[in-house]
């Protein structure tokens, strides 16, 4: 911290120059490592590789060629008006960098979920420490190995290890921490930022809801839950559908839908398929099985609930009616498995997730009907919303991505990854 400290105060990573060298140096890592990338992802996490390349790769890439490309006008100060109380005048506000930054990364996509708050930091003109995840050891290790290679070393490093070594890197003093991952560590590093009065970006998780109604085209609804929840790492991903809420009487057309479309994504036995992520560890893969084993969802499995331990793979699991006190409606469940809760009145919905009391990491409703969606988006405070679709609101750069409540604080994405690792300076210039 020290050595990045003392390169930051040079002010050599404030320059036009140094930022665009350092993210020309992260687009190569992304476009010249592919195979490597892929290898390592299909190692810690069994992931497709066009799952790998879509969701990580690609989107490292874009996010790389944006900030290159609108780094300029994001650096430019900008003008604002002067009011008669200090007139004669100008003013501007100056995006200037906060210093040395951490960045501790998670395993559920752990290219894309290092690389792009790095992105940022660097774009911002900071100087960076990347604490990769150790539950994806090697893409840690690759992280390490190319950014050692292709980075400035003396602005930017990688220190690999478990919680000791996240302990150690949070007892030093940062200029902000960027934290993705659950909320029970979101609170440690909370804490430990107090300390120094260190700000910091949480980006953590909750139960996303999807509310389900029946002016919806149904097979369209379906195709997008399975899309987003079985198609995005296995259901191991922040934003991804954790429960549905429909009405009683749509419910069984939901179910044969979301058969239906699952007969169609899966082609063939999902345990043996090639085309799915599996589960993390066998951690993570005990938890699992323990909401499945619930004697409070005994005979409400309706589609899959079948586990292959030594391939750490569950199957698609739809959970009918789960019970409120269930363990699987209780824990944000963080892998394939699909509780639906039904309604007599679909207008319900929104306070079966009020009630709830955490606020979500996304919610989402698919609905024709104008009232029930305007109602939605005033009444559920959630971290980022979709209406007709799951999991898109993340990839528009022009939208920031963030929680609210116990699903996180701060935002990024875009411009608002320059803003999270910036200091927004008002500078007003009198005349005399």
């Amino acid at each position: 911290v020290e050595e990045l400290r003392s390169a930051y105060h040079s002010g050599r990573t404030r320059s036009l120059e140094w930022r665009a060298s350092q993210l020309k140096a992260l687009l190569k890592i992304a476009t010249h490592h592919e195979e490597e990338i892929l290898e390592a992802l299909m190692s810690d996490l069994n992931k497709p590789k066009h799952e790998a390349y879509l969701f990580e790769i690609a989107s490292v890439s874009s996010a790389c060629k944006l900030a290159m490309k609108e780094l300029p006008g994001w650096m430019m100060p900008e003008k604002v008006k002067t009011t008669m109380a200090t007139f004669p005048s100008s003013a501007e506000i100056v995006s200037e960098p906060l210093g040395v930054v951490l960045v501790i990364s998670t395993w559920n996509y752990p290219f894309l979920l290092s690389m792009e708050p790095v992105i940022g930091a660097i774009a911002a003109g900071n100087a960076v420490v990347l604490k990769p995840s150790e539950v994806a050891p090697s893409t840690s290790s690759l992280l390490s190995k190319l950014l050692g290679e292709y980075m400035d070393s003396t602005a930017v490093r990688v220190v690999e290890g478990g919680a000791q070594e996240t302990i150690s890197l949070l007892e030093q003093k940062w200029d902000k921490i960027f934290y993705t991952g659950n909320p029970t560590v979101g609170r440690t590093i909370l804490a430990a930022a107090a300390k120094h009065l260190t700000p910091v970006v949480l980006e953590l998780g909750g139960k996303c809801p999807v509310v389900v109604d029946s002016t919806t085209n149904i097979q369209v609804t379906a195709r997008r839950i399975v899309s987003g929840k079985w198609g995005c790492n296995s259901g191991q991903t922040c934003v991804c559908p954790d429960y549905v809420i429909t009405s009683r009487d749509y419910s069984l057309k939901l179910i044969d839908a979301i058969s239906s479309e699952l007969d169609n994504f899966c082609s063939g036995d999902p345990l043996q398929s090639d085309d799915s992520t599996r589960i993390v560890n066998s951690g993570h893969f005990e938890r699992l099985v323990r909401l499945l084993e619930d004697p409070k969802i005994s005979g409400k499995i309706v589609i899959g609930g079948k586990w292959d331990k030594a391939k750490l793979k569950i199957s698609p699991t739809v959970i009918m009616d789960a019970p409120k006190d269930s363990l699987v409606m209780n824990e944000e469940i963080f892998g394939p498995l699909l509780p639906i809760i039904t309604v007599e009145d679909i207008e319900e919905s929104i306070a079966v997730i009020n009630g709830k009391g955490n606020k979500p990491l996304a919610a989402y409703i698919f609905t024709r009907n104008e009232k029930l969606r305007d109602d939605f988006i005033r009444n559920v405070s959630a971290g980022s919303m979709a209406i007709n679709d799951v999991n898109l609101q993340v990839v528009e750069p022009e939208l920031p991505f963030g929680g609210v409540g116990e699903s996180g604080m701060g935002c990024y994405h875009g411009k608002f990854s320059f803003d999270a690792f910036s200091h927004r300076k008002p500078v007003l210039d009198r005349h005399f």
